[in-house]
């Protein structure tokens, strides 16, 4: 089957993250590293939704999502803060914890209201505790899951939230659109398993980041 398999998926979301986070820790004058980093977001939270459908256990799921988050959230606040502990800013599995929360929820609810209920009081509460994308990363998540076979629709609506969020303060947010092409190419095939590397992958080279950082602007 032609396209991009999830390992491949993955790849390109950790390489533009990576880049995006050279270039905020680093290189915070380059603009354009910042440009290709927006692609990460939603592709990730893409692959959340997907992981939502096809995961064999769910609960598994959210305790890694969950410990990973209070792992991360250290080499978070040391690399874009410079200290051990920041309450201003969570780190982006906390979002994609609360994500994938409000999706259980949301299944397990038996009607429309309290659905929607659900979706605003995640919102809120993702804006509340200052998570990565706050709740416009919740709204991507939504959008991938309500419309995950309407490609035309969800693009659209990716790039509208996108270009929504670039003109509320969150600079060079526009080019995050881009990221649907490749996960419009997605074949939901999952090629090679490297689980634990994609998650130990985010502490650690937010780790190594502040620690090139130390040695550069000491």
């Amino acid at each position: 089957m032609k396209g991009l398999n999830t390992f491949s998926l993955k790849w390109i979301a950790i390489i533009s993250m990576l880049i995006d986070h050279i270039g905020a820790v680093l290189f915070p004058w380059c603009e354009w590293l910042r440009i290709i980093g927006r692609l990460a977001f939603p592709i990730f939270a893409y692959l959340l939704v997907e992981g939502f459908f096809y995961t064999k256990d769910l609960k598994k799921y959210l305790i890694r999502l969950g410990i990973f988050a209070l792992i991360s959230e250290i080499p978070f606040d040391l690399a874009f803060f410079g200290c051990v502990f920041e309450l201003s800013h969570q780190n982006v599995f906390f979002e994609l914890l609360v994500g994938m929360l409000m999706l259980y929820f949301m299944v397990k609810s038996p009607g429309k209201l309290q659905q929607a209920i659900i979706m605003i009081v995640t919102m809120l509460v993702s804006d509340w505790l200052c998570m990565d994308y706050g709740s416009w990363g919740i709204l991507m998540i939504l959008t991938f899951y309500l419309c995950r076979d309407k490609n035309v629709i969800k693009a659209s609506l990716i790039v509208l939230l996108n270009i929504m969020m670039w003109q509320s303060g969150y600079l060079t947010q526009q080019f995050a659109g881009l990221a649907m092409i490749p996960i419009i190419f997605h074949n939901r095939q999952l090629g090679p398993k490297m689980k634990m590397f994609f998650y130990t992958f985010y502490p650690a080279h937010l780790l190594i980041l502040f620690l090139i950082s130390m040695i550069m602007y000491r």
